[in-house]
């Protein structure tokens, strides 16, 4: 079974400016630690880099989701059981 991949360019040029603006909190709370600032602010920015990474990953499991449908029943049911194993490994 081929495995998911993000072939639609909207979806990738998306997730390439979520990913550069993760980028760019963890660069901010590098900063922030070098410059001394509160640790509840530098909690406040790790957190919202956190949530934006838990939005890419659900992003790329719903383009696992979304990807053509499978023929026959064994081959869907294997596509749901990686999915599953997928978040609840990770998710």
């Amino acid at each position: 079974m081929p495995k998911p991949t993000m072939h639609d360019a909207e979806a990738k040029k998306a997730m390439d400016v979520r990913l550069a603006r993760i980028e760019g909190q963890v660069r901010a709370v590098r900063r922030m630690i070098a410059e001394d600032e509160p640790c509840g602010d530098i909690a406040q920015q790790l957190a919202a880099a956190r949530k934006a990474l838990d939005r890419a990953f659900y992003e790329m499991v719903s383009c696992m989701i979304r990807q053509e449908p499978f023929s026959g029943e064994k081959a869907r049911r294997a596509h749901a059981e990686e999915v599953a194993e997928l978040l609840a490994r990770f998710g």
